[in-house]
């Protein structure tokens, strides 16, 4: 997968604003809102209630999200798989835990970082 439809990805969730949109974010994942809130640590009212979508938290929790589903995308070849390895594969540099384990954990710069390393040629 070419750096362009990894940057699409990125343009597809976020809006002109920067802000994330949930609704482009679930429909791309093929997820409810629930379920990306879940998956993102957050509450279905976060993802939902504009006042809240907009808080600097949900806005940084979902771009946390969106960024570690890009930097996977080009090794699972499409969003809702890269979506369904962000929420079950477990790492084992991590205990087994998942990325969204991770994030949920408030940990996401230590999958940002795994990743990095495995993108150069470390090991999982």
């Amino acid at each position: 997968m070419s750096a362009a439809l990894e940057r699409g990805f990125l343009d597809r969730v976020i809006n002109r604003e920067g802000l994330v949109e949930p609704d482009r974010l679930s429909n791309v994942f093929r997820a409810t809102k629930s379920e990306l809130a879940e998956a993102s640590g957050l509450s279905r009212d976060a993802v939902s209630k504009t006042r809240r979508l907009q808080a600097p938290a949900t806005q940084a929790r979902l771009r946390e999200v969106a960024e570690i589903v890009n930097r996977i995308l080009p090794w699972c070849g499409s969003v809702p798989q890269a979506f369904a390895w962000y929420r079950s594969q477990p790492i084992p540099a991590f205990g087994d835990q998942t990325a969204e384990d991770l994030v949920r954990a408030g940990r996401s710069e230590h999958v940002k970082s795994y990743l990095a390393g495995i993108a150069v040629g470390g090991y999982a």
